[in-house]
């Protein structure tokens, strides 16, 4: 397999709009990492960068080592899953998979053991016959997985590929994708903006935002210690409060306090000693637990109740929360700083 290496990576439009601004990162061989951001953030781009369907506007790329910047996707020897499946309708599975083959001029023989490898692999012996229209959209990922396995190529390269799926198959798929890597352990890089696939998939995340990397830490890193504000919304659902220091009885103007909505805990009183006080705004039911909207000073903060909680709109409430768990950021800047 191999490593990947981009130095100040850039890619800058035709009017000067930047998608991608001076991104550095070394990706380890056998590694699986994940890149993250809202729709325009340039994640994609940069996946385009590393598989040679854009030019580089400036800076260095290297796979195993070597510059790969002139070459052509062919000569670098990566293999993409899209989102769209991008299979050949007229051909059936079996084509399908042999196809990369073929175009490579492999003989028939190894390229029938290939195909028979990745399909068992995969699930798809029973399907090889059939056209891509015959099957459901889990089935057409998996054939997608399989023409990319078929390669063995350097590097694995994923463009949102769950995107179509309804939320069962994406599970699903998420799960054989895991597996996948955990029996190949190939370099995988793999481009999402669902923050469930980045933290269930990843050794580790590249968080981007407007062309820039935010951070790039393992998933628990990202959600217990992010690196700025935007890290720390982006991770976590509900939201983490972004909270002034004054709604929870504390000192600094020049500073934003912020707390995951499962660290701030309704209590069964209002009447308890100590507790933060505020009035009910909503309550959402989850099943094994309830998450409660609450207005305490002018603020809407989401906090964690029990499953069998209940209260009206307006109801008074206290609210617990351990200074632990604060994660403290400036004002103006946004970047993390340690809370004191």
């Amino acid at each position: 397999m191999a490593t990947v290496t981009l130095e100040d990576v850039r890619k800058v439009y035709r009017g000067g709009v930047a998608a991608v601004k001076g991104v550095t990162l070394d990706i380890a061989d056998g590694e699986f990492v994940s890149l993250v951001g809202p729709s325009g953030c340039g994640k994609s781009t940069t996946l385009n960068l590393i598989a040679g369907l854009e030019t580089l506007s400036g800076g260095t790329l290297r796979i195993d080592g070597d510059v790969v910047n002139d070459l052509s996707p062919k000569e670098r020897d990566v293999a993409m899953v899209f989102q769209s499946y991008a299979l050949y309708p007229h051909l059936d599975v079996a084509r399908n998979l042999a196809f990369p083959l073929e175009v490579a001029g492999l003989p028939r023989a190894d390229i029938d053991a290939r195909v028979r490898e990745v399909a068992s692999m995969l699930g798809l012996e029973a399907l090889l016959s059939r056209r891509p229209k015959a099957l459901s959209g889990g089935q057409r990922q998996r054939v997608a997985l399989g023409r990319a396995l078929v390669r063995r190529p350097k590097v694995f390269l994923f463009d949102e590929p769950l995107s179509n799926l309804d939320a069962g198959l994406r599970a699903q798929m998420r799960g054989e994708i895991k597996k996948l890597h955990e029996r190949l352990r190939a370099t995988f890089i793999y481009v999402t903006h669902d923050q469930v696939e980045a933290m269930t998939l990843s050794d580790r995340v590249v968080v981007m935002s407007q062309g820039e990397v935010q951070q790039v830490a393992p998933p628990r890193e990202l959600y217990d210690a992010p690196a700025n504000l935007f890290v720390a919304g982006f991770f976590g659902s509900p939201r983490i409060n972004e909270v002034k220091p004054r709604t929870l009885g504390l000192e600094g103007e020049d500073r934003v306090l912020g707390l995951r909505p499962e660290h701030l805990e309704v209590l069964p009183s209002a009447a308890s000693a100590g507790a933060l006080m505020g009035r009910v705004y909503l309550v959402e039911p989850m099943g094994a637990e309830c998450w409660v909207t609450v207005e305490v000073e002018g603020e809407r903060l989401v906090a964690r109740a029990p499953g069998d909680f209940r209260a009206s709109s307006g109801a008074q409430v206290a609210l617990r929360f351990e200074a632990s768990r604060l994660r403290e950021f400036d004002a103006r800047t946004g970047l993390a700083r340690s809370v004191g």
